[in-house]
């Protein structure tokens, strides 16, 4: 087993000790880790290493900032998928005022199979806009289709 002696990081002098245990392989590991990220020695890697933990680790620095811009994306995508509905019932609402403005009324005595002749078109209508859709808007539509036939 290695033991590494650590010296306290206080101003310039270091007088302060503390030991650690470790196995062979983690000396090893320390030692390759700080031969590869630049440290002079092992003892420098594992102080930095402990400075970072007291610190916070710099994998969490800026994770604030970074959870917040992932909101502001989220809240502009629902902005934008809010107006696109918006704009979708404005279009179904006109389109429904002109077919109603300009469909005439069927005669009194059609008025009855003209009416059963519309809910069938209306439920083709549904079942395949049901059709066209995928996932959590399918569901949606079910429902919907479920609310119709009660």
């Amino acid at each position: 087993m290695g033991t590494f002696f650590m010296k306290h990081p206080g101003n310039t002098s270091r007088n302060a000790r503390a030991a650690v245990r470790l196995t062979a392989a983690e000396q090893r590991q320390i030692e390759e880790a700080a031969h590869t990220r630049g440290y002079a020695n092992a003892s420098a890697f594992i102080r930095a290493a402990i400075r970072n933990e007291l610190d916070g680790r710099a994998e969490l620095a800026g994770a604030d900032e970074r959870m917040g811009a992932g909101f502001d994306r989220v809240s502009k995508d629902i902005f934008r998928v809010s107006r696109g509905q918006q704009a979708l019932y404005a279009l179904v609402d006109s389109l429904v005022k002109t077919v109603l403005t300009c469909v005439p009324e069927p005669p009194p005595d059609l008025r009855a199979q003209a009416v059963a002749r519309a809910k069938e078109r209306y439920d083709r209508l549904v079942k395949n806009a049901g059709q066209s859709m995928s996932g959590d808007a399918r569901a949606a539509m079910q429902d919907l289709l479920g609310h119709v036939a009660n």
